[in-house]
């Protein structure tokens, strides 16, 4: 006979965590599941940033929310997670790239009433003495920040077992079991289980299990690695990324500094054909993200990088999250495709999804993320 839950997570990353501590702190008994391991893909392979800067329009509130819920969540959690509301630059070097960040900043500060503003390479410097002198200018966020993402997953992932939730890992969901379009549970390649509440928190394989209920959207993993370094001694908080956005990244309060970035064609060097648990390293990657870092802070130069890793983002086609119930498939809760930013609004991901998937209006709207955006228009 099949172990019955109120809600079953499939996906054990940052936003799967984080969802199933919310649902579990509403008392519901809730089962996690994941083919491979805790933080395997997008949610350990990222700069931990806390931004709201720089995002899309209809990811802001989100974002503007999740930034009050990190400032006691160390505390609500019971576990360090190394948040540091430091701020974020985000570096400019053309004059092209100074005028089209300053129409953001505009925006950004008129539409939202976010604290961001234009600062020029003098002023950067009065905060962040260490770049380099080609930087023209930076957008600046006071309000932005970063910490640690798997130290953020793992602490969700604690409190909500310690909430009563449980986690299978290398359990692979093959079938969402459905009763009259209900969900009604899930079958894994190990174990059968029953639930009228399944929330896709599958990052990569979110894709593919949409499919499962009869539902699709436009996704596909784009490759990704982090490169960390030996430690040095505090030199500046900030969150840092581009204009360009080759490179992103900040020090860490051990001192060792966490970059990651992009080298323009790695949604074509991740080939899963008969590897999907592959995590390979490519050889031009992280040499690539040093080159972009040491143009910018060339004093870093002889720092040794100590450890390299890579992972997969689920970037959806509007690079925004697919997010929410679905009215077609009642039971099924959307919470995927974050394109690659998703550990800085998870939590409030959990907060807004929890409440979504009981019914309840969510502190924020997210009818903007629906997967029937996707849908041909008649």
């Amino acid at each position: 006979m099949a172990k019955t839950y109120d809600a079953i997570v499939i996906g054990a990353g940052v936003n799967g965590c984080s969802i199933a501590y919310n649902l579990a702190r509403r008392g519901l008994k809730t089962l996690i599941l994941d083919k491979g391991e805790v933080c395997s893909q997008a949610s350990g392979q990222n700069g931990g940033g806390v931004r709201q800067s720089a995002r899309d329009p209809r990811e802001m509130p989100l974002a503007m929310y999740s930034v009050k819920l990190f400032e006691n969540l160390s505390e609500e959690l019971g576990f360090d997670v190394e948040y540091k509301q430091g701020g974020n630059l985000r570096l400019c070097v053309t004059p092209a790239q100074e005028e089209s960040m300053r129409a953001a900043v505009d925006k950004q500060s008129q539409a939202f009433g976010l604290p961001v503003e234009y600062l020029d390479n003098e002023a950067v410097r009065e905060i962040n003495p260490y770049v380099s002198d080609i930087v023209l200018g930076a957008s600046y966020c006071p309000t932005d920040g970063h910490a640690n993402p798997m130290l953020v997953t793992y602490a969700f992932l604690r409190k909500a077992r310690s909430l009563g939730a449980e986690l299978r890992t290398g359990e692979t969901v093959r079938e969402i079991r459905l009763s009259k379009r209900h969900v009604s549970g899930v079958v894994t390649d190990k174990d059968t289980y029953a639930s009228g509440l399944v929330v896709n928190a599958a990052g990569i394989g979110g894709r593919k299990v949409a499919n499962m209920v009869g539902l699709d959207f436009p996704m596909t993993p784009v490759f990704t690695e982090i490169l960390v370094t030996e430690a040095r001694e505090p030199l500046f908080p900030q969150m840092i990324g581009t204009a360009a956005s080759d490179f992103y990244g900040h020090q860490t309060e051990h001192g060792s500094f966490v970059w990651g970035g992009f080298i323009g064609y790695d949604t074509f060097l991740y080939d899963d054909r008969g590897k999907s648990e592959r995590r390979p390293n490519y050889p031009e990657v992280a040499p690539a993200i040093c080159r972009a870092v040491l143009r910018f802070f060339p004093f870093l130069q002889d720092v040794n990088v100590t450890r390299i890793w890579s992972g997969l983002i689920a970037q959806v086609a509007d690079k925004v999250p697919v997010l929410g119930p679905v009215s077609d498939v009642p039971g099924y809760v959307s919470a995927t495709g974050f394109s690659g930013h998703g550990f800085g609004i998870s939590p409030a991901v959990g907060r807004v999804i929890s409440q979504a998937a009981l019914g309840e209006t969510p502190d924020v709207d997210i009818s903007a993320f629906a997967s029937d955006r996707f849908r041909p228009v008649n």
